[in-house]
């Protein structure tokens, strides 16, 4: 079972991740050769105020 894992800054609509899930699943599917159903997707999405770069948190960035 191919899993994936994606962290991605909170904010993305339902219809996004829907959109990116099928779109993932299909390029696995393609280049593994296995069944959607085998495709397990995690999605973590994280705060602006828990991630940094350059030791600036992101939510001070905007």
């Amino acid at each position: 079972m191919p899993n994936v894992v994606i962290d991605f800054l909170e904010g993305r609509t339902i219809e996004q991740k829907r959109e990116m899930a099928k779109r993932v699943t299909n390029a696995i599917v393609e280049t593994l050769n296995c069944k959607p159903e085998a495709v397990q997707i995690i999605m973590h999405e994280i705060s602006k105020d828990q991630i940094a770069n350059g030791g600036v948190l992101r939510c001070d960035k905007d």
